[in-house]
């Protein structure tokens, strides 16, 4: 979890030892839990669910994750990642990186996943 702009958490999930530096940015979720908490936490009543995970500063504000959850354990640990039942491979897809024009080359890999048509992706969306 690390701190930008001086006001947004963020979420990297590190995938390898900490000598090896991959992660992967968590930029959006869909609520299926927990709507109520998290519309408190940003301060959003009446938008609809999609909004408020939408972003990765978003996403961590909805999800209450600061900085108290840096190297917390995402397998067994309280704060968990799980696989996400009933999303067919053919509405999963791929895409070059947003926000990361510094990267040069790198910022067209296509290292972004996403689901199809999901309102709470941010960024481009693809259908």
């Amino acid at each position: 979890v690390y701190f930008v702009y001086g006001m947004h958490h963020c979420v990297n999930v590190v995938c390898q030892p900490p000598e090896v530096p991959e992660a992967v940015l968590l930029r959006a979720l869909e609520p299926v839990d927990g709507e109520v908490l998290m519309r408190r936490r940003r301060r959003l009543p009446d938008a609809p669910a999609w909004r408020l995970c939408r972003g990765p500063g978003a996403l961590c504000q909805a999800m209450g994750i600061g900085r108290a959850e840096n190297g917390a354990d995402l397998v067994r640990g309280a704060l968990r990642i799980r696989d996400a039942p009933g999303v067919p491979a053919r509405r999963v897809a791929r895409t070059a990186r947003i926000g990361v024009a510094y990267a040069g080359a790198d910022a067209a890999r296509p290292w972004r996943f996403l689901v199809r048509g999901s309102r709470a992706v941010s960024g481009r969306r693809v259908r």
